[in-house]
């Protein structure tokens, strides 16, 4: 009996910008899997490759070479057309500066992958609403983002990600411009969520963050140099334990 294949699969990609003397090999050969409901942590220095690994896994980038399977599926030789379907079926996104829209509110920013979906706005409006409630920030629908905390924009950003029930969520550096005890609290909900079922990569530079995860694959000069299991990985509740001893 033929075993079934991973949920993602990479074999050989490369990434390469650019030509001749000026090219630059951001990936030279990957190989990776990733199950159904991990949460693996990205990590490596600066022009590792490890946010272009990411973004050829969302389906932002094509590879220059290899193969991609998702879901048995070939990527890397499906169209434009095809792989903006499958990223808007399957995958959610979560950045560094939220890409939150300023003059609209945090339910209207929620709602967007919908409307590029061409929901109705009725269903949009209760989608959105569930998926903020569902990041806690019921009762904060119609604030705008200047009115948010960064924390709070960051959960908008992961309610937008969300609110399609996506099977991969990809986070690129989501703590990266909080402050520690919301960077803790925005890993506390990538966990839950995780916790839910949903697929999490992430990247990310802080070993801290990085400690979430169940798995650490780390990148230098474009390879996976390492690939470890955390087996204790921090829980959402210890860090709100932390905090309440604190202010006890």
């Amino acid at each position: 009996m033929t075993a079934a294949p991973p949920f993602i699969r990479l074999r050989g990609i490369t990434k390469v910008y650019g030509e001749g003397a000026a090219a630059f090999h951001a990936l030279r050969g990957v190989d990776l899997d990733i199950e159904r409901g991990e949460f693996v942590a990205i990590m490596g220095p600066s022009g590792s490759g490890k946010s272009t690994a990411l973004n050829v896994l969302g389906c932002l980038d094509r590879p220059s070479g290899g193969q991609y399977l998702f879901m048995g599926a070939r990527v890397e030789a499906l169209s434009r057309d095809d792989r903006a379907r499958l990223r808007r079926r399957h995958f959610g996104f979560v950045f560094q500066g939220f890409n939150l829209l300023a003059r609209t509110s945090a339910r209207e920013n929620v709602e967007l992958p919908l409307l590029y979906r061409g929901e109705t706005a009725a269903r949009r409006r209760a989608a959105a609403t569930r998926a903020l409630q569902a990041v806690g920030l019921e009762g904060w629908e119609h604030h705008t983002p200047a009115e948010l905390s960064g924390g709070q924009q960051q959960r908008v950003a992961i309610a937008r990600a969300i609110v399609t029930a996506p099977s991969v969520l990809l986070a690129d550096e989501p703590t990266g411009n909080l402050d520690s005890q919301r960077s803790h609290e925005i890993m506390a909900f990538l966990a839950g969520l995780n916790d839910q079922g949903i697929t999490v990569l992430m990247v990310t530079h802080e070993p801290e963050m990085a400690a979430y995860a169940r798995r650490v694959v780390r990148f230098i000069d474009g390879v996976v140099a390492s690939d470890e299991r955390n087996l204790h990985p921090t829980s959402p509740g210890s860090h709100r334990a932390a905090v309440a001893a604190e202010l006890s």
